[in-house]
């Protein structure tokens, strides 16, 4: 007959897995937990339709300014007027990166402090107007919300605490729609001039004659501006470096013309994107002008953060991007620093090459080690998430993986001592 024998130390070990928040991958519902407030029905209205919402589902320590219904009925005909693109901007300058109790709140200097929004992460803000200066009167305790520039109208009342999930998610509501400083909710979406010539935006770049003459002498570049409309484009133009850098493996050049166009349709995405966008893309794997033309689940682009940068892979070689080209909604474009590669027509050309090095001198570099994004950088100035969820947090998330639980646990059951009698 066997007999198990499990020490209490064992038995710790066990319930601090399973019991742990920190074993477990949560998603933010933050429209549920507004749906319990029919004074912010408006905002959470907001919320949604400009898709910010979505933005925060794998986010956490944050606090978010919610403006109650009869406060925001006073800017509904900006709300209204204003492009889908500008209001979702402003909607994401009432998210701050940061998780802020009353305590904390509490505790501010009357100089105030500076804390970082969802709006500066979208690469759009001028300089770090995407901040707002939190402010605390010392004699009757009042907190106001500023814009970080002196002279700035902005000034926003912190009324109340209406939810709080230590130490990931607290909401107050506020008693005005905040703005960014200079920015201009009234005005039309900001698109570049209709006919925006790509070529020629590339050749005042200087670095991108390459790219530029293939794109004209392949036709594709006009392709690419009558595609500006609806979702934009995004595109990454190598340098003329990278070009530069090709081994004789990677005949680009000897390339028949409409093999050429699909390898150049496989540096653009059919949606703009930022480069605060492409920072925190909650879809890694993205398909280019290249996967339309040629077919679905072909000719994609893994785009993850390394190293502090975004990295574009191909699954032969990795990219990154080294300078921010163009910026207007609806075109992006940003210089890479290599050429990119599909592997549907480069993959048995360049067999025995890494996929983070060409046939020279980078082969068997080993891949960069990935960085973590400002929001979950152990150190920054956000709080660690505290080890013991309230019963309130775990009915208002959701669970999506305890992958990560089934390798300690693992672990810890090879350390339990075992009897046989």
């Amino acid at each position: 007959m066997a007999k198990f024998t499990i020490s209490h130390f064992s038995l710790s070990i066990l319930s601090y897995l399973f019991l742990s928040p920190s074993s477990l991958i949560v998603a933010l519902d933050i429209t549920t937990l507004l749906s319990a407030y029919p004074d912010l029905s408006d905002f959470n209205n907001l919320l949604t339709t400009t898709s910010v919402a979505q933005d925060l589902t794998d986010r956490s320590s944050l606090t978010l300014l919610a403006v109650p219904n009869h406060f925001l009925s006073s800017s509904s005909d900006l709300t209204r007027r204003s492009s889908p693109a500008n209001l979702a901007d402003v909607i994401r300058y009432h998210v701050l990166l940061q998780y802020l109790s009353w305590p904390d709140f509490r505790q501010i200097p009357p100089s105030g402090k500076l804390v970082t929004t969802l709006y500066q992460t979208t690469g759009r803000a001028t300089n770090n107007f995407g901040a707002v200066n939190i402010t605390r009167n010392p004699l009757d305790g009042t907190v106001y919300i500023r814009s970080p520039v002196a002279y700035s109208p902005l000034n926003a009342t912190i009324l109340s605490l209406i939810k709080t999930l230590p130490y990931n998610v607290s909401i107050f509501s506020i008693n005005t729609l905040l703005v960014p400083y200079g920015f201009n909710l009234m005005a039309s979406e900001n698109r570049p001039p209709p006919g925006l010539n790509i070529t020629r935006v590339l050749i005042d770049g200087h670095n991108f004659n390459v790219a530029a003459s293939m794109l004209t002498a392949s036709g594709v570049a006009e392709e690419f501006e009558a595609d500006e409309g609806g979702a934009g484009i995004t595109m990454f133009i190598p340098t003329d470096d990278a070009f530069a850098d090709l081994s004789t493996t990677e005949r680009l050049q000897s390339l028949p013309a409409e093999r050429k166009a699909v390898v150049l349709k496989f540096h653009v995405l059919h949606s703009y994107y930022p480069l605060g966008s492409l920072e925190s893309i909650v879809n890694p794997v993205q398909p280019t002008l290249a996967t339309e033309a040629m077919g679905a689940g072909t000719f994609t682009l893994n785009i993850t953060r390394v190293n502090g940068s975004v990295a574009i892979d191909t699954g032969i070689v990795q990219a990154s991007i080294t300078q921010t080209v163009f910026d207007q909604n609806p075109v992006s474009i940003f210089a890479v620093s290599r050429v990119l590669l599909p592997r549907e027509i480069f993959g048995k050309q360049i067999l025995g090459s890494t996929r983070y090095g060409s046939a020279n001198a980078r082969v068997g570099s080993p891949p960069p080690e990935i960085s973590f994004s400002p929001e979950n950088s152990p150190g920054l100035e956000s709080p660690s998430t505290h080890p013991g969820f309230s019963q309130e947090f775990r009915s208002s998330v959701a669970v999506t993986g305890v992958r990560s639980t089934v390798v300690v646990v693992a672990v810890a059951l090879s350390c339990i001592p075992l009897y046989l009698v």
